[in-house]
């Protein structure tokens, strides 16, 4: 297993869109990852699958109960409601901000660039996301490219849950083969 003995945080609340987390967590166990489910609740967080919510599932842990050195990647999922719940949340803003500094891999789909934005953390940075956040990623200093996949220094961003093979692929890739400097892949 290509990922045996690597463990990865999920970072996500309430409104996470189904899809660009049970995906990536299936993919990743597959692996044979370890991965948690981190939040900013304890319980249950729900998805929204489509044009209602979806799935719940467990979380493993609070994430002002886990740091950056007890994972070797972090996973934020979009959806809308998520990252801009999640975003008015300082311990999840320190936990994001903590696996830059410690130069881990970080995977971000969708909406959740708006975390990585509110973490400080997306500054002339390549990247990209969801069609309708571009204006804020430029505006937070990054460059916003049009493309299924996007790696800048271990950071890997996605638009959409259309992208999750490719995101998911190269989540994998940076986990067991470390960072890479900056790709931009066509799926």
């Amino acid at each position: 297993m290509k990922l045996q003995n690597k463990r990865i945080a999920i970072l996500a609340t309430d409104g996470f869109d189904h899809s660009e987390l049970f995906e990536p967590l299936k993919a990743l166990k597959e692996e044979g990852a370890r991965v948690d489910i981190v939040s900013v609740k304890t319980g249950e967080i729900r998805s929204w699958k489509g044009n209602n919510w979806g799935e719940s599932i467990p979380v493993s842990v609070l994430v002002n109960q886990v740091r950056s050195s007890d994972y070797h990647a972090l996973v934020l999922p979009g959806g809308v409601a998520n990252p801009d719940l999640m975003r008015t949340h300082e311990d999840a803003l320190i936990f994001i901000r903590s696996f830059f500094d410690d130069h881990k891999p970080v995977a971000a789909i969708c909406h959740a660039p708006w975390l990585l934005i509110s973490a400080g953390v997306i500054e002339n940075r390549t990247v990209t996301s969801y069609y309708s956040i571009k204006d804020d990623v430029i505006n937070a200093g990054a460059k916003w490219v049009d493309r299924p996949v996007v790696v800048d220094n271990g950071l890997v961003t996605s638009r959409k849950p259309d992208d999750l093979p490719a995101f998911i692929d190269k989540i994998i890739e940076e986990v067991r083969e470390g960072k890479h400097k900056e790709q931009v892949v066509d799926a």
